[in-house]
């Protein structure tokens, strides 16, 4: 059993370790301004609002890097601070889309929105507001 729950351990660092070694960047709309590290951990745990926020499905490698060098939390914390804040109406959770490219889009789209996506994705349509490297 212990073996088991070794094995999973390693591979989600090393999905965390490849999706942190493609770049995570964090995108806005054309007009959206550059956010620090901490506006947008404050974002993405329900202490601030103000803009609408696009996040990635659990099971992407993505996420699990997002949030551990945002914000020092791993998925599980995360989603108990998630759950705390519904249960309290206190916020709203990010909407989640099913990829990059998705996310590309929505962000592109409206400039309340942002999002993250790996460094590779970025194209013209959208703006790098902060950059996780």
């Amino acid at each position: 059993m212990k073996r088991i729950a070794f094995i999973i351990m390693v591979s989600q660092l090393l999905l965390a370790t490849a999706a942190r070694a493609g770049d995570v960047v964090v995108i806005g709309n054309a007009a959206s301004p550059p956010l620090t590290k901490e506006q947008v951990a404050d974002l993405y745990l329900g202490k601030s609002q103000g803009m609408k926020l696009i996040d990635q499905p659990a099971a992407a490698p993505i996420k699990a890097a997002f949030y551990q060098e945002v914000s020092g939390h791993d998925l599980s914390q995360v989603k108990a601070t998630w759950s705390r804040l519904i249960f309290t109406g206190k916020a709203t959770p990010p909407k989640e889309l099913p990829d990059s490219a998705a996310v590309k889009k929505a962000v592109a789209a409206d400039p309340k929105t942002i999002g993250y996506i790996e460094r590779s994705a970025v194209d013209g349509s959208v703006k790098v507001i902060l950059d996780l490297k």
